[in-house]
């Protein structure tokens, strides 16, 4: 099922990762550690924490932890941003293979929905998803199916009361908009998720020669349709560590089509976009 050697097993204490590590310390040579990242947002979360330790003791396995102090106020994305740099400091110091995590159905389905909402496009659709990296062995699973395991095997974990808070858009789409959606339209949306992953695959293979260096061919860009030349700038931007969003995208292809050659656009503090006559040119700015 997976290659043998290490690898490294976020664990919050959460149901869905207790349930993890229950099942992947059955899996045959594989050596597992335990990596626990405190994002030190709730006054009780050391009590996750001492759980996490407590069962890897039990599992005998080796147990890694850090503390964020980020605070009540820290925001989704700072939170996650932190938890994977742990993760993947962790995973260097090990020599691990890859890093498990417990993301299953659910979260798939609840990413796609706030994808959409932000205008991300077509990535927005199949942007959780295994990779060589990071492995998530329960996209199938739904969190029914989850929770339903961790009772049958008696598992211990511990609920975070930050899943409560509507302020964060993830608990809102969890609480508010998941429990009206019926079996057959997550089915479909699910469907969905796994197709666009498997045509964004192809898309980024045909982009790819076009969109590694730093000059698009003009002619060829003007072209393309409007939908499709979106996709293009956000891939060629993203190949080259650009943050953007939607309106920054936009904007950035109208310039591209229609300006005369010689013009300029702010991209952001250190890139602008120059049109030529033959190409659209990638530029850093002199700080």
């Amino acid at each position: 099922m997976y290659k043998p050697g290490k690898y490294v097993v976020a664990v919050s204490g959460g149901v869905d990762s207790m349930a993890l590590l229950h099942v992947l310390r059955q899996v045959p040579d594989i050596e597992l550690v335990v990596a626990h990242f405190d994002h030190g947002i709730r006054e009780d979360s050391a009590e996750d924490r001492e759980l996490v330790q407590q069962v890897a003791g039990q599992y005998g396995l080796a147990f890694y932890y850090e503390e964020g102090h980020m605070g009540p106020q820290a925001s989704e994305a700072v939170a996650r941003d932190a938890r994977y740099a742990f993760l993947r400091k962790v995973r260097e110091e090990q020599g691990a293979l890859a890093i498990f995590t417990a993301h299953h159905q659910d979260d798939v389905l609840e990413t796609v929905i706030i994808n959409l909402s932000r205008g991300t496009g077509r990535r927005g659709l199949s942007s959780l998803r295994s990779t060589e990296e990071i492995i998530r062995p329960l996209l199938g699973m739904t969190k029914q199916m989850v929770v339903g395991y961790a009772q049958q095997h008696g598992l211990r974990w511990r609920e975070d009361s930050t899943n409560t808070d509507e302020t964060y858009l993830r608990n809102y789409i969890r609480r508010q908009i998941m429990p009206r959606i019926t079996t057959s339209q997550r089915q479909q949306l699910y469907a969905y998720s796994l197709q666009a992953a498997r045509l964004n695959a192809e898309i980024e293979t045909l982009i790819t020669p076009y969109i590694s260096g730093r000059e698009l061919p003009r002619q060829w860009f003007i072209m393309l349709p409007h939908i499709v030349a979106l996709e293009v700038m956000a891939s060629w931007l993203r190949a080259h560590g650009i943050a953007f969003d939607r309106r920054l995208v936009d904007r950035l292809v109208i310039f591209a089509k229609t300006a005369f050659p010689g013009k300029q656009a702010s991209i952001d503090a250190a890139h602008r976009l120059e049109t030529g006559k033959q190409y659209i040119i990638l530029l850093a700015k002199h700080l």
